[in-house]
């Protein structure tokens, strides 16, 4: 069962009044400052606030998460921490509602998933053409039928338990003359046949997120798609997440970046303590969907962006159409705007796939600095080496590809090449700083560190490296330290903050 942590600070206990949602941990002062350091999903405050709480209060509560009265008088220390936490005001007339519905969106841990198109079995009734290319997508084409009917299902079937919620999302593209909507079942415990709920989706509601709420006893989701028409089908995958019902995709106050492709990006913004730099992460390859490094990045104090690619098996490197990639570098300089920062307090960084994207981003934004760990920028050599040198390793690199140019021979592989370093040699490194950790023997790109070092040059930039022995995932632990070593050396040095 999913949980919120909530504190709440007033005169009186709003748990002896009002009802809270199930699965509330509820904490009511005295005895709530000062000594946690666990922090809150959720606070509500009812009193004015001293300034040693405000600063314990952005320590301990995430940001948009922080929630205070309206018919509270604000001190400068709380409206320092509004903006600090994103916080919002609530007015006494909704408190109720809150505390009995929306309080349950704020859960600490999320979780989202996909199912890949090998996760589909396809209708026996289907005579067109089926084609599978590798983790990308399953293309169907041909003559659907007259009536909207099932044309493929996800073989696994999700859990869904009382009061709980799931966002559903497919990525696909299709023909005008082909019609498709989503079918969801909901069973009964233990049953694959016994029906409690079921819900139909068209075409028009896909165009949002779709949910399902599931008001009746736990069990589980079986979801199809039908369709009719005739044309060409192609389904890339399902995503399911539990639901925050509109407080935010996986953390609260998290972004969903969409476009008419129906491709995804995430970010999440945490002001910190507003002052220099904004940090910026991006995450690297999981499976699991959702942010990486917001313990790391949220220790450190400062303002901090995390940016996370829910495409392919586990992440597409942050490349895409014109488009989507507009979408990431508009969110880090919506953040920047924000804050009031200019370039020379920005810092990009980012792990393996996470690296791709901080390199990439920077051509666009000149940032201060770039630290990255384990990179990778030649990703054509990356998909190569999945034929000899890394057979079985890396699968993901080749879908990569095939998903940017709908091939795998040496053109396209030259050609996933020059999309990064086209970029990287046109742009003006001279006041930035580079920060690399790499595996001397790294298996997915050899040449990375080598290459970067060719290519930056003698034009005045920065590089400081840092060679550890072993391939790509033989010493991560290693690596991941001397990046966070290098992100406080920053801070400290450079900002003047003791992170």
């Amino acid at each position: 069962m999913w949980s919120t942590r909530a504190l709440q600070l007033g005169k009186t206990n709003f748990a002896d009044d009002y009802r809270i949602a199930e699965g509330t941990e509820w904490h009511y002062e005295p005895g709530a400052l000062g000594s946690e350091t666990e922090e809150y999903d959720v606070a509500l405050i009812d009193r004015s606030l001293s300034e040693e709480e405000c600063h314990f209060l952005n320590r301990l509560v995430r940001a948009h998460c922080l929630f205070i009265l309206s018919d509270q008088p604000q001190t400068p220390a709380m409206a320092w921490l509004l903006r600090c936490r994103a916080g919002r005001t609530l007015e006494r007339a909704e408190l109720a509602e809150f505390l009995a519905e929306r309080v349950r969106n704020f859960y600490g841990k999320p979780y989202g998933e996909k199912y890949d198109p090998h996760t589909m079995s396809i209708s026996g009734d289907f005579h067109g053409t089926v084609r599978w290319n590798g983790y990308t997508e399953l293309i169907l084409h041909g003559d659907f039928g007259t009536e909207m009917d099932q044309i493929v299902c996800w073989r696994n079937s999700i859990p869904v338990e009382n009061g709980q919620a799931i966002d559903l999302w497919l990525e696909y593209q299709k023909d005008p003359a082909v019609h498709i909507e989503l079918d969801v079942v909901l069973f009964k415990p233990g049953s694959i046949a016994e029906m409690q709920r079921r819900w139909r989706f068209s075409e028009e509601e896909m165009q949002s997120v779709v949910r399902i709420e599931n008001t009746g006893a736990s069990g589980p989701i079986f979801v199809a798609l039908n369709a009719s028409g005739s044309g060409k089908l192609r389904l890339t995958a399902l995503h399911d997440r539990y639901s925050r019902r509109g407080e935010g995709a996986f953390f609260p106050g998290s972004e969903r970046l969409a476009t008419k492709d129906r491709e995804e990006a995430f970010s999440y913004f945490d002001p910190g303590d507003r002052k220099p730099p904004l940090c910026v992460y991006f995450s690297g390859y999981r499976t699991q969907e959702g942010f990486e490094g917001y313990r790391m990045m949220r220790r450190m104090g400062c303002p901090f962006l995390l940016i996370s690619d829910a495409r392919l098996e586990g992440g597409a490197f942050y490349l895409g159409s014109e488009e989507y990639e507009t979408a990431i570098r508009d969110a880090i300089q919506r953040a920047m705007k924000e804050l009031q920062f200019g370039r020379e307090n920005l810092v990009l960084s980012g792990l393996s796939m996470g690296s791709f994207g901080a390199l990439y981003f920077g051509t666009m934004l000149q940032p201060k600095k770039i630290i990255v760990g384990k990179p990778l920028v030649s990703l054509g050599d990356v998909a190569e080496a999945e034929r000899l040198q890394r057979p079985g390793g890396f699968p993901t690199s080749l879908d990569v590809v095939w998903k940017s140019f709908h091939a795998l021979d040496r053109q396209a592989l030259d050609a996933m090449n020059a999309r990064f370093w086209s970029r990287f040699d046109r742009t003006d490194w001279s006041d930035t700083s580079f920060i690399v950790a790499y595996m001397i023997e790294d298996d997915y790109d050899r040449t990375g560190y080598e290459r970067l070092l060719r290519h930056i040059g003698s034009n005045g930039s920065k590089i400081i490296g840092k060679g550890l022995h072993g391939r790509h995932n033989d010493d991560t632990s290693g690596i991941v330290h001397w990046f966070v070593s290098q992100y406080h050396r920053i801070l400290s040095q450079d900002y003047g903050r003791n992170s």
